[in-house]
């Protein structure tokens, strides 16, 4: 059976410390936090770097100090930065982020960057790019909407065709902001065989719907970006808690946690 691949994102773009003291808004403290959820055994940081006010930034200097000091510190974790828009960032302000820095890995949410399928000539030229110098990219998607236009734009030639790996995000609809597993099913009506599928869900029921997820051939991103509760309802301390509870659960359904030189095998994230 493949191993299952956790992603930690433990900050997000809007959160702050008024949600939880211990939501790492600085670099440094961001980069002690992905140590922790390596050791709890995630394998890939998905990264957000702040501003001076705690704001959400696409700041290219922030980003290199972010993969440089990850590195340092936490050598062997696979790093995924994102281009999120938050409302304040143009499909061209996120490409000039992705190209100045030239990742391994990025997720895009496929509605900002066609500016809601307005531009999906611009998205193409863009996707062609990292084709070509190496950028894995995760393609974020909101809905079953979203995953069918994304089957379209493979189909098109708009998303090449080794595009292949995407984040379900359940929840981001919902009143509430409290997702539940049967928000994963419109996903899981499509053909995602030959696909590489993450989940992560918003409100307490993360870690249950993430488990659908994986039971159903997919992967996991949890954390504090979406998601402050433990299964039991007790506030986690860190991230970290999250990523600990998650892999204690798949280690005792029997499933093996991949390494980060696992993850890159399966996801074919350049080796330099």
């Amino acid at each position: 059976m493949t191993p299952a691949i956790i992603m930690v994102a433990p900050n997000g773009a809007r959160k702050t410390r008024r949600d939880h003291d211990s939501l790492p808004v600085s670099i440094a403290d961001t980069v002690s936090e992905a140590l922790l959820c390596f050791q709890a055994g995630a394998s890939v940081l998905h990264g957000h770097v702040r501003g001076d006010s705690e704001e959400h930034v696409l700041d290219v200097g922030r980003y290199r100090e972010l993969l440089a000091e990850m590195t340092l510190r936490v050598p062997q974790m696979l790093v995924q930065i994102t281009t999120e828009a938050v409302g304040r960032y143009s499909p061209e302000e996120q490409v000039a982020c992705v190209q100045a820095l030239i990742p391994k890995m990025a997720s895009v949410s496929l509605r900002e960057i066609t500016s809601d399928y307005q531009r999906n000539d611009y998205a193409a030229d863009f996707f062609s790019w990292c084709l070509e110098a190496g950028v894995h990219i995760q393609h974020i998607l909101y809905s079953s909407d979203d995953l069918q236009r994304f089957v379209e734009l493979k189909d098109q030639g708009i998303i090449p065709a080794s595009h292949r790996c995407m984040l379900f995000v359940l929840g981001r609809y919902r009143e509430d902001f409290q997702s539940e597993p049967d928000d994963l099913a419109p996903f899981l009506a499509a053909e995602l065989s030959g696909l590489d599928w993450f989940t992560c869900a918003f409100g307490s029921r993360e870690q249950e719907c993430v488990m659908a997820g994986i039971n159903a051939g997919g992967h996991a991103r949890v954390g504090f970006e979406n998601n402050l509760y433990l299964p039991g309802g007790e506030v986690a301390a860190n991230s970290a808690e999250l990523v600990s509870s998650l892999a204690r659960a798949l280690q005792g359904a029997g499933r093996d946690l991949a390494t980060s030189e696992e993850a890159s095998q399966l996801l074919g994230i350049r080796s330099a």
